[in-house]
């Protein structure tokens, strides 16, 4: 599981960068950067989604403060 989470924020900072070199080096007006902004945004919202899953099923645990 632990991999599976780090191969995604890996994906999506690799998402997030090739959204900024879009952003300062292509000059024809193609939507590049809005694809790679969305699929950065897509991917976040899965791992969000993935998370919330895998504590429902055990799979992770919370290891924050209990008061």
């Amino acid at each position: 599981m632990k991999i599976l989470v780090v191969a995604i924020l890996v994906l999506i900072i690799g998402s997030l960068f090739s959204a900024l070199f879009f952003l300062m080096k292509d000059k024809s007006g193609s939507d590049r950067m809005v694809r790679a902004l969305t699929l950065r945004i897509g991917l976040s919202v899965l791992l969000f989604g993935l998370l919330l899953i895998a504590h429902h099923f055990g799979w992770i645990e919370s290891t924050g403060l209990r008061y």
